[in-house]
């Protein structure tokens, strides 16, 4: 395994971990109170296009982060939509 096979492996599993903290957040606190709906739907696009990406260049690293990803951040984007009457847009 090479130098940069791993670093992108490691920032993965780094990424991976950014939204389960802002879950746990919203799982504890029950509000998303100033977490942006539209910050998280722009986000789910530009999620959607780095994973096109990544099957394109053929990147292990990146699909799987990609397709992970999609799936927490949408999960947040998901719970937001639902609770809007106690958010902050």
């Amino acid at each position: 395994m090479n130098f940069g096979y791993l670093i992108g492996w490691i920032g993965a599993g780094i990424g991976i971990a950014v939204p389960l903290f802002q879950i746990r957040k919203l799982l504890k606190g029950k509000s998303g109170r100033g977490i942006s709906t539209l910050t998280y739907a722009f986000l789910e696009c530009a999620l959607v296009c780095y994973l096109l990406h990544a099957i394109y260049i053929r990147s292990e690293v990146f699909t799987t982060i990609q397709a992970i990803n999609l799936c927490t951040n949408g999960w947040v984007l998901s719970w937001l939509i639902r609770h809007r009457s106690k958010i902050c847009v």
